[in-house]
């Protein structure tokens, strides 16, 4: 049963969430920011146009994020005022109340996502670990996960770059996720997934431990500056594999790109290497090559900002091989986290791609210590 006093908190948290969003400064912002996109002009530098159509999309976004809030609130309102009178039933008071507490919640969530990358879309990498048949079928059961995820959010997945393990699974595949903060979503991914189960490829059915590194950069888009070096830049060309039309294993269309990347700090070098498979078009696999190579020099000038933030870097947890941010452990029915101690014993759900508990979870806890850097 909803009491008055959940209902008064209700109010409260929406009235704070409007000065803590700053609504009517974005109502201002947004007509002067709409006034801008009415000039005759404005589609001439279409990369100008597309940066200030974001600005807009997002000042729209939270209003209306609000203004739901808004109105979810006085729903409940209404529906306590209709149960005192007999035309409501507690059930639908309860029902109204979740709505607005889920909604709360979900705007909440994504105002720790106030980063310039975590707006963007992401790419993400997953690597089988050692551990050959085993450790390359959980790398294939990390990639249906994250489709399935990406699939709930509405978002859409390309595979870039897919290299397929000796018996079953895969050794290692590139994929790009379009959508709106998907990287902000998805950067808690970052790091080494750990599985145990009683393997179905050990002849024992003995308990093994499997491993498999997923990285996370965010997708440039055109509104994004990164600096590229051409001279830096080699290409090598080579066929693609796996299932297809004529050209396939006929034509060089895949493409294989290496980048001597300095450090500015360091003056370290290193070689950054980029297979691109998506198409048969040579040249557009060059360009989205491109693309995610200037994701990951965007990726690094990222880090070495954070780098810089000493307070917010001492706050973080490092990601190497070896410190698995998260266990799978299939027998025991448990996934957790280890750096929120979330966890769950519904395995399934999550391999089905119910993973927003668990980014959540890191969001509240280092959210806002990402946000303030």
């Amino acid at each position: 049963m909803i009491t008055t006093e959940q209902i008064n908190a209700l109010r409260l948290r929406c009235e704070a969430l409007g000065r803590y969003l700053d609504i009517d400064t974005k109502r201002i912002q947004l007509q002067e920011e709409e006034l801008r996109t009415a000039d005759p002009n404005f589609w001439e530098d279409r990369k100008r146009a597309e940066a200030q159509m974001r600005v807009v999309g997002e000042l729209k976004r939270w209003i209306t994020a609000y203004e739901t809030a808004e109105r979810l609130t006085e729903e409940v309102v209404v529906a306590m005022d209709f149960l005192r009178e007999g035309v409501a039933s507690e059930d639908e008071l309860d029902a109204a109340y979740a709505a607005a507490i889920s909604h709360f919640e979900e705007v909440e969530l994504r105002n720790m996502l106030r980063a310039e990358e975590d707006a963007l879309g992401a790419v993400l990498k997953i690597n089988a670990g050692a551990g050959g048949t085993e450790s390359q079928d959980w790398a294939s059961m990390l990639v249906r996960m994250y489709r399935r995820w990406a699939d709930k959010q509405g978002y859409r997945l390309t595979i870039t770059n897919w290299i397929d393990g000796e018996e079953a699974g895969i050794k290692t595949v590139t994929m790009q996720i379009e959508g709106e903060q998907a990287y902000g979503f998805l950067k808690c991914e970052n790091g080494v997934h750990r599985l145990v189960r009683v393997s179905p490829f050990n002849a024992q059915g003995k308990r093994m431990t499997s491993f498999a590194s997923v990285f996370v950069v965010p997708l440039v888009d055109d509104t994004i500056e990164v600096e590229v070096n051409p001279a830096n830049i080699s290409w090598d060309t080579f066929r693609s594999g796996g299932a297809g039309g004529q050209n396939v294993n006929k034509v060089e269309t895949g493409v294989r790109l290496r980048y001597i990347y300095r450090d500015p700090e360091t003056g370290q070098e290193e070689e950054i290497l980029i297979e691109n498979t998506e198409t048969r078009s040579q040249t557009d696999n060059r360009e989205n090559a491109m693309r995610l190579l200037r994701s990951q020099l965007y990726d690094k000038e990222l880090e070495r900002r954070r780098r810089a933030e000493a307070e917010v870097e001492a706050s973080k947890k490092k990601i190497e091989w070896g410190s698995q941010i998260r266990s799978y452990v299939f027998d025991d029915r448990r996934v957790k986290d280890h750096r929120t101690n979330y966890q769950t014993s519904n395995v399934g759900a999550v391999m089905d791609g119910d993973i927003d508990g668990f980014i959540k979870a890191y969001l509240m806890e280092f959210g806002e210590q990402e946000a303030k850097s």
